[in-house]
Formats: C-alpha cells, structure tokens, sequence
C-alpha cells in the first residue's frame, strides 16, 4: 500500500555516538524522502561528530573514528539538509524520542533554529508496540516476513521502517492511510519539548514531566521559586529544552506588564 501524501514526508534513522541528545552527536544520517505521488529518495551520509565514538556505541552501528575521520561534520551540512527537509513530514522508528530530539539539537548547535512543531511525526515503533509489542527486527519479520541483516544500519534500517509502516497499513483496517492520523495514533504524550521534559495536562497547562515538580505548572513553579530556571538553564538540558522555558518565562513576564 502507498502511502497517502498531501505533502512529502521524510523518514529517518540516527546511528550517534550515544543516546544522550543534549550530549551525543550524529555519525550517520539516512533519509527516505517519499512523495505524494509514491515515489522515493534515498539519502544517507556518514558524519564526523568531532568527538570520540564510544566504544560501545561502535559494537552496535560499527562505525569507528577512522571511518567518519574524513567526512563533513553536520554544521557543514546544516543548511542543506534543512532546506532539504523544508515542507516535509517526517517519520521514523523510535523517531518520536530519540532521532528527532537529537536532529533538534544538532541543528540548534549549528545555529539554525530548527523546529518542526508544524509538521506531522509518525512513529512506526508507536503503532507497532500499541498493536503486538515488538523491535524493529521482530516488526520486520512480523509484518514483512524478512529478515533484517543489517540491522543497525541507518539505511537498512530506514528502509525497513518505511516497509513496516506499508504493511501496519495492510493489516489493520482500523489505521487510517492520512499522516495526520498515524502522527496523533503514533504519539504517546502530548511533548511540548522534544525530550518529553515539558508536557501538557488535561487542561493544556505546560507542565514538568520530570523532578521535584512533576506535573506542576512551570509558570506557577518559575514564579514561586526563580532559581528553577536558572538551574534549568545551567543544567545539562537539551537545548530546545532550553528554548520551551524560555518561551513560557518570558511569556510570564510580558504578562505581568
């Protein structure tokens, strides 16, 4: 089954040197960028992160030092690639919480003010774990009765998910063909910031997801105790993070005039 496009969408998958967005960079980017009218197009790119890959992050995409020594480092490619994803959806496996929030920051570093509140995210992993509770691998074998070999290659791995998401839309008759469907079927809470930090509660209140002060108002507890945002602030929080407080602080402040 073809998807049903109005507007192209993108899906991606991240090989990093972590799973920390506030500190992990890039080494690997795939994109499949699929348009209204079915057909595709394939990217993929190795990166330099300009820091240490980890060994054990090495053990599971096997990419090593020497292997990204002489590719771009992602400011180099900023501005292309997010001219590339202008106007687009994006999808992706387990892309709701870890590649999205990650590409967030790597852009957000590289000095273009990346926010994709306006676009749709499908999360095949999503549907996947609301209807049978699997991997990708299993989900692969599942609904495409294959094999992925290579997993953990971005590529493969991209590609698998964008066959996962055809066949999830064979199976159940109950998933709606329409991206804004699968991305509000596919969405687990209602994030303001990428990292699920900030949320909003059954009264559209943003609210902290986290700490001390889970789900309390963050205007309420930015004016009952000031040092928060600062703590926020100088902490080791993912930049668009970072930016949501800042939004809500200043918009507090502005109300007070």
């Amino acid at each position: 089954m073809n998807l049903n496009l109005k507007r192209p969408i993108v899906f991606l998958d991240l090989e990093t040197t972590g799973v920390d967005p506030s500190k992990d960079r890039i080494v690997e980017i795939s994109l499949v960028k699929v348009m209204p009218d079915g057909s595709e197009e394939v990217k993929t790119r190795r990166l330099n992160p300009q820091m240490h890959i980890p060994e054990a992050a090495s053990a599971i995409h096997h990419i090593y030092d020497k292997d990204v020594a002489d590719c771009p480092t992602f400011p180099m490619i900023a501005k292309s690639l997010w001219s590339y994803l202008e106007g687009c959806d994006l999808g992706g496996y387990n892309s709701n919480k870890f590649d999205i929030p990650v590409l967030v920051e790597e852009f957000l570093r590289a000095g273009i003010d990346a926010d994709f509140k306006k676009r749709h995210f499908i999360d095949v992993q999503n549907i996947f774990h609301k209807k049978e509770q699997r991997t990708l691998v299993a989900a692969y074998k599942f609904y495409c009765d294959k094999d992925l070999n290579e997993a953990h290659s971005a590529e493969a791995d991209t590609k698998a998910t964008l066959e996962v998401l055809k066949a999830q839309l064979d199976r159940y008759p109950d998933l709606q063909n329409d991206v804004t469907f699968l991305s509000d079927y596919s969405s687990r809470d209602q994030s303001i910031d990428y990292a699920g930090r900030i949320v909003y509660d059954d009264k559209k209140r943003e609210v902290f997801n986290f700490g001390k002060h889970k789900g309390r108002p963050v205007a309420e507890v930015f004016r009952t105790e000031p040092s928060y945002y600062s703590w926020m602030m100088n902490g080791d929080f993912p930049l668009y993070t970072k930016k949501v407080i800042t939004a809500i602080r200043l918009r507090e402040m502005n109300n007070k005039e």
